[in-house]
């Protein structure tokens, strides 16, 4: 703690990934607002992507502190992150973290934070830390929906989810179990055990407002205190000018209001040949407007043109604009020709959708995203485009959901719902992040007094 100024130092460190660095930082502005001091550790190349989205409002109270991961022959730094990563590199990604942990020590050791907040993922951190006697919180960056489902998964195989909005298909279900046993069978470190011997509470990117019960189910199964930090999203106007975005915003405002819909499986997923395909010609046949974000894994040098269908772009015409890479997605998301999110259900994108009061059109892939799917039709916030027996998307159908949402009477009921619920989200979660702050302020009360003890003790024993 800073005495003078009566501040108290974080130390973030979330995972590799844009997805989890993103709500880090959303907690480090609320916290910022509020007598702390957040330092937030990760790679190079991350960091570099996120300098722009800090508000120079904070820049005295957010900073950026560089971990330096090992280079590893086929891991340069420019990869490491999982953005654009191809997926066969992630395991190599999350070695090469873990190899990196005695500079992420000498980090804790100059920085000498009040607490550390670690990604869940990393659990090693949360040891590293207890050996140096410094409080570490866990941050779960996903939502309580999918963090129980996995809980009960693991507890009480065999026996069904007792919510049933939150069933799986087979498919879906094969999907999520080889997600979780490729994690169970990562090698442990002999630091993950300060986590499991550490009766701490573990904040949640989430609201009550959207997933009290599971929340709820969640305590149950694991005995912690969760905590939700809100729903807390980014600003549209922060981060995202540049001519890429001038010109999609031009394209926008020459379209009719809630005319369009906004097309993204956010930066970790691929898109197959056969699923890009049938999504094209799902886009073609329902006559909308829209914007789709087509990304490729880094190293691959293939054109947008040659993977979508034979004369696909002449067909569409000025009813499409396609993005290669990268699109301001919440400038997209608030403007008002918008009146669908084509999602792949990602948690930040999904919470966006919300937050700018757009309909969800939903097309989970992989990991949360099934069961946030099924939430977002829980919360009567979207309809989830439905797969054949085999997992596999259909035109007719990714056709026949973008018609209803963007022109159909079911639109204009899904407008009104999510509006309602926004509300109501954004009222609890600035309840919940006052109860945030409160609780981590008692814990670095008492880290700080833990440290007093132990530098008098020191000082004793040299007496």
């Amino acid at each position: 703690m800073d005495s003078e100024k009566g501040t108290f130092k974080v130390l973030m460190f979330p995972w590799l990934a844009h997805g989890h660095i993103s709500p880090f930082l959303e907690l480090a502005k609320n916290l910022s607002e509020r007598n702390f001091h957040s330092y937030i550790c990760s790679s190079p190349v991350n960091l570099t992507s996120i300098k722009n989205k800090i508000p120079q409002k904070y820049s005295h109270s957010i900073h950026l502190l560089e971990l330096h991961l090992p280079s590893l022959p086929e891991l340069p730094p420019h990869y490491h992150t999982t953005n654009g990563l191809p997926l066969h590199l992630h395991s190599t990604l999350r070695k090469a973290l873990k190899m990196s942990k005695p500079s992420f020590q000498n980090l804790l050791e100059t920085l000498k934070p009040d607490l550390l907040i670690h990604d869940i993922i990393l659990l090693w951190a949360g040891g590293v830390a207890s050996r140096l006697n410094v409080r570490s919180v866990a941050f779960f960056t996903s939502g309580a929906t999918m963090f129980s489902y996995f809980c009960h998964l693991g507890r009480h195989p065999g026996i069904e989810f007792p919510f049933r909005a939150i069933r799986l298909s087979g498919f879906e279900l094969s999907m999520v179990r080889g997600n979780m046993e490729s994690a169970m069978n990562e090698e442990k470190d002999p630091d993950d055990e300060a986590f499991q011997s550490n009766n701490g509470m573990i904040l949640v990117n989430t609201s009550r407002e959207m997933e009290g019960k599971y929340i709820d189910y969640l305590f149950e199964m694991i005995k912690r205190e969760i905590i939700p930090i809100g729903a807390w999203v980014r600003s549209p106007n922060i981060g995202d000018d540049n001519d890429d975005s001038e010109m999609i915003m031009e394209w926008l405002g020459k379209k009719g209001e809630f005319s369009s819909v906004f097309v993204s499986f956010g930066s970790e997923y691929f898109l197959k040949k056969e699923e890009i395909e049938e999504i094209a010609y799902g886009l073609e046949l329902s006559n909308v407007n829209f914007i789709w974000i087509i990304r490729f894994p880094k190293g691959e040098d293939k054109r947008v043109e040659n993977a979508l269908p034979n004369g696909f772009l002449e067909r569409v015409g000025e009813r499409a604009k396609i993005v290669e890479k990268w699109a301001p997605q919440a400038k997209i998301l608030s403007h008002p020709s918008v009146g669908g999110f084509v999602s792949h259900c990602g948690w930040n994108s999904l919470k966006e959708s919300i937050d700018f009061g757009v309909p969800i059109i939903a097309m989970p892939m992989h990991l949360d995203q099934p069961m946030n799917a099924k939430l977002v039709v829980e919360l009567g916030v979207g309809v989830e485009v439905k797969r054949d027996d085999k997992g596999m998307l259909q035109r007719e159908e990714i056709s026949k959901v973008i018609k209803d949402v963007v022109f159909g009477e079911n639109g204009g009921s899904l407008r009104r719902k999510v509006g309602e619920q926004r509300e109501k989200i954004r009222m609890k979660s600035r309840e919940e992040m006052e109860g945030v702050v409160e609780k981590l302020k008692e814990v670095c009360r008492k880290s700080i007094g833990t440290k007093d003890r132990i530098e008098g003790r020191l000082g004793e024993e040299s007496t």
